[in-house]
Order: C-alpha cells, then sequence, then structure tokens
C-alpha cells in the first residue's frame, strides 16, 4: 500500500501512536478520526476491520474525544503488545449510548492480573477511570493467546 501525506501524519513512536494534526471530528467523523490511528497498523500489515451499524449517529464532542483517546490507547497497545494480524473496530448507537470495541487477534493477556511494572497496564486503567468518571463502563476480555477485546460504553444523556 503506497502511503499518503495524510497517512504520514499519523505515526508510532515506541509503539504510542500518535497523530500530529488536530483531531477534527467536525470534518472526518468519529469514525475517520479513529481510523487515521489505525495508519501505523495498517503500515505494519495489519488488516483493520470496520462495523458501523449506525453510522452518522450525533456523538457529542466531548464523548467524541473520550471514545478516541480510548481508540488511541486500544490500537496503541495493539500495535505495541498484541502482535496481531486483524483488528475489528465498531462503533454503535446503545441504548442512551454509544460503545466502542476494539478487537485483535493477538496475543492477548491476563486481564485480570494487575498493572505491571514499567508502566505495562497503566493506560488501560487511566481509560478506565476517565470513562467512569463520566458515567461509562470499559470492559476489557482477554487470555494469554486468544486476542483482546476493549469495549468503551458512554452515556448520550
Amino acid at each position: 500500500m503506497k502511503t499518503t501525506p495524510a497517512l504520514n501524519e499519523v505515526i508510532a513512536v515506541n509503539g504510542v501512536i500518535t497523530d500530529r494534526q488536530p483531531v477534527d471530528f467536525y470534518a472526518l467523523g468519529l469514525a475517520g478520526c479513529i481510523d487515521r490511528l489505525a495508519a501505523p497498523l495498517r503500515r505494519e500489515g495489519t488488516e483493520i476491520h470496520w462495523e458501523t451499524p449506525h453510522h452518522g449517529i450525533d456523538i457529542p464532542s466531548s464523548s467524541a474525544s473520550l471514545l478516541y483517546q480510548s481508540a488511541k490507547e486500544a490500537l496503541s497497545n495493539a500495535l505495541k503488545y498484541a502482535h496481531a494480524h486483524d483488528i475489528t473496530v465498531r462503533l454503535a448507537a446503545v441504548y442512551h449510548g454509544v460503545r466502542l470495541t476494539v478487537m485483535d487477534n493477538g496475543d492477548g493477556f491476563d486481564s485480570h492480573a494487575e498493572p505491571a511494572g514499567d508502566h505495562h497496564g497503566y493506560g488501560l486503567l487511566l481509560m478506565s477511570i476517565s470513562v467512569s468518571e463520566v458515567g461509562g463502563e470499559v470492559s476489557v476480555v482477554s487470555t494469554p493467546g486468544n486476542g483482546t477485546s476493549i469495549t468503551v460504553t458512554l452515556p448520550l444523556d
């Protein structure tokens, strides 16, 4: 795949995905902004699949920003640790809310283990704290050898 200048604006440094451009939810929509984050994974050969059954739902910018940051953490983890070949990103409306799910077929990990040293696990912990502060929920399902699924559900009331 030939990389375009826009794709080169999203880079990964030490496994952390960074978008050099300001996030523009108005121009690209939440799904478009998250899709930009997947560029480093695509460059590594990872297939990205999208499921957006409720494309075009109205998401307040504060919720969109939190979902974007959550996707950035999940995709960074997939790039840095998972060794996944396929990632599915699902963005859907749920009863009085919106749900983002990022699933990979990578190495997986023990999702019940405490965060380890060297900052492993703290990104997911901080994501959970941020999401719970606005009344949302985070679910992490993973086992070694079976990939990981991270789901963030936010209320839209």
